[in-house]
């Protein structure tokens, strides 16, 4: 499947500090909460959170008070590159397949992108975690369009306008049928 830049991700993939910081916010009033003497049923439907995560939440709490429910940053796990060579990859990919010797199709493959790293970089990747950094850097796996490269606009053009009419109005497609072959239906 071919990769093409679409869209990049707050943080480079996850939520953005922003939205960790509401997360936390929401902790924060639980772990109050749980110093009034609530229990996490009553803060999950408080704060409309699950029992779940009230309950975890209330154990972290117990365990090492309210710095144990902080926000330990963005999640997953850390780039095996660093940020000069997400740039060169980039680059790299903005270059095109044929610039890296793939020139008989039109499109880059996670296999293709993985060999590239490893050429690059030395470092190896599997095909999930190569996928996975593309999205990291705004990459997103498209479908190529298929037809023929035959294919003459122009002559599709005049039939549509001129064939086309003469094959929908003619008579014969506007009188009733029969599903039977030995029953033919009367005009």
């Amino acid at each position: 499947m071919p990769y093409k830049r679409v869209m990049r991700y707050p943080d480079r993939g996850g939520l953005s500090a922003q939205a960790r910081a509401k997360r936390e916010q929401i902790r924060f009033a639980a772990a109050d909460m749980f110093e009034q003497g609530l229990t996490p049923p009553q803060v999950a439907h408080r704060l409309r959170v699950t029992r779940k995560s009230a309950c975890e939440w209330r154990r972290a709490w117990k365990a090492g008070g309210k710095q144990a429910l902080a926000s330990k940053g963005p999640g997953g796990s850390t780039c095996r590159l660093s940020e000069e060579q997400l740039r060169e990859l980039e680059a790299a990919l903005d270059a095109g397949h044929a610039a890296h010797g793939w020139s008989n199709d039109q499109r880059w493959t996670l296999a293709r992108i993985t060999k590239m790293i490893k050429e690059l970089f030395g470092v190896s990747y599997t095909l999930r975690g190569t996928c996975y950094l593309l999205h990291r850097i705004g990459w997103s796996p498209q479908r190529p369009i298929r037809r023929a490269a035959e294919r003459d606009e122009q002559a599709i053009t005049t039939w549509v306008k001129e064939t086309w009419p003469h094959i929908k109005a003619s008579p014969a497609s506007r009188r009733r049928g029969s599903a039977s072959s030995t029953n033919p239906a009367k005009a």
